[in-house]
């Protein structure tokens, strides 16, 4: 019963702050929001007795790479960003290579073997670095291809976002 309530603790913590990182106008306020997601995240995997992936998302995640994110943050002095006005068409045109996105994905994924099927089970207790990636390359490999796609979706968004409008 415990395990329940923490699980949909840390769960809504997590999404709750994910959220604010999205919809928060502050960059620094964004960035220790997602701080606390990536906290949330740790805690479940901690969860699901993977220690060693609940240590490794609180130190390089929360600890690294949102230091390097804070710094980045603070050398290019950004400001709360002020609301813009949406255009229709760039909105459709956003929506439209979403869903052609998602599409395509779905097409390729129907298309492999095990596209209809659930990833397998850990077979195995995942104790040992050397395991987990083992584990992580062999059964799972499309899944971190995707994280991998979704990480280099997430910079160039970044870099379009960080780009000065001239005035």
């Amino acid at each position: 019963m415990i395990t329940a309530i923490l699980f949909w603790f840390f769960a809504a913590l997590m999404l709750g702050f994910a959220c604010a990182v999205v919809f928060n106008r502050n960059p620094v306020a964004s960035a220790l929001s997602l701080v606390v997601s990536f906290i949330g995240l740790a805690a479940l995997f901690v969860m699901l007795d993977a220690y060693f992936l609940g240590t490794i998302q609180v130190l390089v995640y929360a600890g690294a790479v949102m230091v390097l994110f804070l710094f980045i943050i603070m050398l290019l002095d950004l400001k709360a960003e002020v609301r813009r006005k949406l255009h229709i068409g760039i909105v459709a045109g956003g929506l439209a290579v979403a869903a052609a996105f998602v599409f395509q994905l779905c097409a390729v994924l129907e298309e492999l073997p095990f596209g209809g099927r659930g990833f397998p089970a850990i077979r195995q207790p995942l104790n040992d670095v050397r395991n987990v990636g083992y584990v992580l390359f062999s059964d799972y490999n499309l899944p971190f291809q995707v994280v991998g796609v979704l990480l280099l979706v997430a910079t160039i968004g970044v870099v379009i976002l960080s780009k000065r409008e001239l005035k």
